[in-house]
């Protein structure tokens, strides 16, 4: 079990196992690299070895550098663990290199962070970048080997001792845990996460939840039987083709006092085939991932609620598997949704909008101040803002406050328009009340977006769609990992935050 401290120490005094410090560029374009801010005493300790070490380390401050040196006695930590911030680091920055150095530090029983932490964000963000830097998953693994974690992790910072500090690091421990688990659950091969095992999932971590923090979240999970007597045909119908059945999964927060509701709504498609209009084979090998919005969603509110944050938080998971069998929704087929709109099917690969569209109309029955659904929802948003950026659509002050939230939480982000003409399309069918596609290459995600917002009845919403950002097929990049990143959690805790701070 890791143990976690704030400490006002000095890094060169420090008796961890390692010790990590930050460096940053010089002056001018032959300039001596600096030890950042919190490393000084380290600086002193070295003197005027200090910079020709960092040169035949080839350690010159540029962001995801990364380099080690035994102290040999230097300071009291046999080992310092050289990270590069880059000109003028900020929270981002401070995120990103303490990741790098999470995988740097190997068989350490203990590590003090001495990295910039003036400031109850960069608290937040060095605490939450080593953490999240450090993430494995190994479920699947022969051998069941497992990355040892430190027994203590120490930040070094002047504000050990103020209260805003504190729950900066409550925040980050509450922040890391959530996104972990969301990235342990969309890592899962689709085969071991059926919609009705991810629902069970969830109910257990909702329990485990309540049990740990005393936070007390209701959860309810709607079977197939249950979806078909309320009419949800967007859900059933997406779900109809596999034996997994599908579930709808509803969560509610109520804290004593909270006067702003927010409605947080999930696409959670275990495995995407893209059903009759089937993917090419290349294009499924990470469709794992199509519930990565769902579990952003489910383990946002357990934060929320373990931090206790005086909002209300209704949230909607809509689970289903896009299979391929006799009996797939087929291209030309008609489902009444919900909310009693039909919908024309023209192409079974555009799959989410059709689950989202019973939830968001649940939500809106709820009448909450803000509804925000996240998803992994078109690959034309990969194309337009590329796998590191998530689209924001929605009315102007909606989209706004999630650009905000999501500035603060280091989660990229960009806003998108939902233009007149993209609503016409969505408005095309001959023969039902809406289009689902029209196979029209340009601005698919924002043809999307509209769809959404027809379920949205004119309340404030914002779409987050994570198709880029929501999973990672490349190599581990500060605190991003391989696999699931989780992206999400930390953009919705901290608008639950900016809604509980603005009453």
């Amino acid at each position: 079990m890791t143990s976690y401290a704030l400490r006002n120490a000095s890094p060169a005094k420090s008796r961890a196992d390692a010790v990590v410090i930050g460096v940053v560029p010089g002056k001018g374009r032959r300039g001596t690299p600096q030890l950042a801010e919190g490393a000084q005493d380290v600086a002193s300790a070295y003197g005027r070895r200090l910079a020709p070490m960092l040169s035949s380390l080839g350690v010159r401050g540029k962001a995801g550098e990364v380099a080690k040196v035994p102290t040999h006695g230097t300071i009291k930590s046999p080992l310092l663990v050289f990270v590069g911030l880059g000109e003028e680091p900020g929270p981002r920055e401070v995120r990103a290199a303490a990741g790098n150095a999470a995988r740097a530090v190997t068989n350490a029983a203990s590590v003090a962070l001495a990295l910039p932490a003036d400031g109850v964000e960069l608290v937040r963000a060095a605490m939450e970048g080593y953490l999240l830097g450090g993430y494995t998953f190994t479920d699947y693994r022969s051998n069941g080997a497992e990355r040892e974690s430190a027994a203590e992790i120490v930040l070094l910072t002047p504000l050990a001792r103020r209260k805003e500090a504190t729950a900066a690091l409550e925040a980050a421990l509450a922040v890391t845990t959530a996104t972990t688990t969301t990235r342990d659950w969309v890592n899962v091969p689709g085969a071991d996460l059926t919609p009705p095992v991810f629902a069970e999932s969830v109910t257990r971590a909702v329990r485990a939840a309540t049990k740990a923090s005393g936070s007390k979240v209701r959860v309810t999970v709607r079977d197939e039987k249950e979806l078909a007597k309320l009419g949800c045909g967007g859900i059933l119908g997406v779900g109809q083709g596999s034996a997994a059945p599908p579930r709808l999964l509803e969560m509610e927060y109520r804290p004593k006092g909270a006067t702003t509701h927010l409605a947080l709504v999930g696409k959670g498609i275990t495995y995407d085939s893209g059903g009759l209009t089937l993917k090419p084979g290349s294009g499924m090998a990470t469709m794992k991932s199509d519930m990565a919005g769902a579990a952003a969603v489910v383990m946002a509110t357990l934060a929320i609620a373990e931090l206790g944050l005086p909002v209300r938080v209704t949230t909607y998971a809509a689970m289903a598997e896009n299979m391929v069998s006799g009996a797939s929704m087929r291209p030309g087929d008609v489902l009444r949704t919900y909310s009693g709109k039909t919908v024309e099917i023209t192409n079974t690969d555009a799959e989410g909008r059709l689950v989202l569209a019973d939830a968001l109309t649940m939500a809106t029955e709820k009448e909450p101040d803000l509804i925000v659904d996240v998803a992994t929802l078109t690959g034309h948003m990969v194309q337009a803002l590329g796998d590191r950026i998530a689209g924001v659509l929605g009315d102007d002050p909606s989209v706004a406050q999630v650009l905000a939230a999501a500035e603060t939480a280091g989660e990229d982000a960009w806003p998108m328009p939902i233009h007149e003409y993209i609503e016409s399309r969505v408005h095309g069918s001959k023969i039902a009340d809406l289009a689902q596609h029209d196979w029209v290459r340009w601005g698919g995600g924002l043809m999307a977006a509209a769809f959404l917002r027809e379920f949205t009845a004119g309340r404030p919403w914002a779409h987050l769609d994570i198709a880029g950002p929501g999973y990672n097929s490349g190599g581990a990049v500060g605190h991003w990992t391989p696999g699931g990143t989780g992206y999400g959690v930390a953009t919705l805790v901290e608008l639950a935050r900016s809604l509980a701070e603005s009453d």
